[in-house]
């Protein structure tokens, strides 16, 4: 019995001794994750300053670009509105060209008449060309 007793005491003492040992693992296992998860936390946090930073500056450069784009934009309107003003008197110029043919012909047939009075001439006589048609 005693040696039974004595066997049981060795027993209890053996598993005693193998719960420490996987308590102190069990221990050292919590404080190695408690350590890595307060560094994930702290690494998450740069993380989320460094995101947060990136995100403000991206959004400055939409705002500035979207500002740059109305400038570009309203000069773009500005020229086409003065290349359309330029068409429409070249439109002009060609669509009277014949009347403004005529026009310097009797302009000139004039000042050459004016110049021959000048020089003496005499038309009080002489029939002019007759511009009907």
């Amino acid at each position: 019995v005693i040696a039974m007793i004595d066997l049981l005491i060795a027993d209890l003492d053996k598993e005693m001794q193998q719960a420490e040992v996987s308590e102190k693992d069990a221990q050292q296992d919590y404080q190695k994750m408690a350590e890595d998860a307060s560094a994930k936390r702290v690494a998450d946090s740069k993380s989320l300053t460094e995101k947060g930073n990136a995100k403000a500056t991206a959004e400055e450069n939409l705002q500035a670009e979207k500002e740059k784009k109305s400038g570009t934009t309203k000069e773009l309107m500005a020229t086409l509105e003065y290349i359309q003003s330029l068409h429409g008197e070249c439109d002009w110029l060609i669509q009277n060209y014949a009347a403004r043919k005529e026009a310097r012909a009797g302009e000139m047939e004039s000042l050459t008449q004016a110049k021959a009075v000048l020089n003496g001439a005499d038309f009080s006589f002489v029939q002019r060309r007759s511009s009907r048609r």
